[in-house]
């Protein structure tokens, strides 16, 4: 038996447990890095990091099946429904919270051999210590107190504009990429009929 796709475009996690028993045409597709995906994932989810979903969006955008898009707390889910929106993708929903409201509401998981810092950990590690780092310096070099201002003024425009340049780049790091997204399996197994 399908279920009815909420009309909104942002469904909380008991919709979506619900959705999950009641419809096996729901896909669940986590836009986080490879990295954070093995760490923890929904079941049945898959990965594609956001980078890379924006190379194939038009391919992501044709399958037919409701699609629920998942990051660790909104923001890169709510970017991948822009694009995939864009693209003309229709029945499409971001789980509210993501991951982080996911495991609150005690929401079935799995997790993986390693754990890694979910992006916003690590964003938030590396403005610190960077802005650390611009305020000892400017202790021996005053022009040093700039580079803080710099990290400082990227972080408002960060949050000013949704995105997260500093992300991005972590986002390339060996530590959050994997070989695991097959892109052609994943988009097979997207559009096969039953999950």
């Amino acid at each position: 038996m399908t279920t009815t796709i909420p009309m909104t475009d942002t469904i909380n996690a008991a919709e979506l447990k619900h959705m999950m028993t009641r419809d096996p045409a729901l896909r669940i597709l986590d836009v986080r890095t490879g990295g954070e995906f093995e760490s923890v994932h929904i079941p049945g989810s898959y990965n594609v990091p956001l980078d890379t979903l924006g190379e194939h969006v038009r391919d992501l955008a044709d399958v037919s099946h409701p699609v629920v898009l998942v990051c660790q707390s909104g923001g890169r889910a709510t970017q991948a429904h822009a694009k995939l929106t864009g693209a003309g993708k229709e029945t499409l929903h971001i789980l509210e919270g993501g991951m982080n409201g996911w495991v609150e509401a005690s929401g079935d998981v799995v997790r993986g051999d390693v754990e890694r810092w979910a992006m916003e950990r690590q964003v938030r590690f590396a403005a610190g210590l960077l802005i650390l780092i611009g305020i000892i310096g400017s202790l021996f070099h005053h022009r040093t107190k700039w580079f803080s201002a710099g990290i400082g003024s990227g972080l408002v425009f960060s949050a000013a504009t949704n995105t997260c340049a500093m992300g991005n780049v972590l986002a390339k790091l060996p530590y959050n990429r994997t070989d695991r997204c097959d892109i052609a399996g994943v988009l097979e197994r997207l559009n096969e009929t039953s999950a």
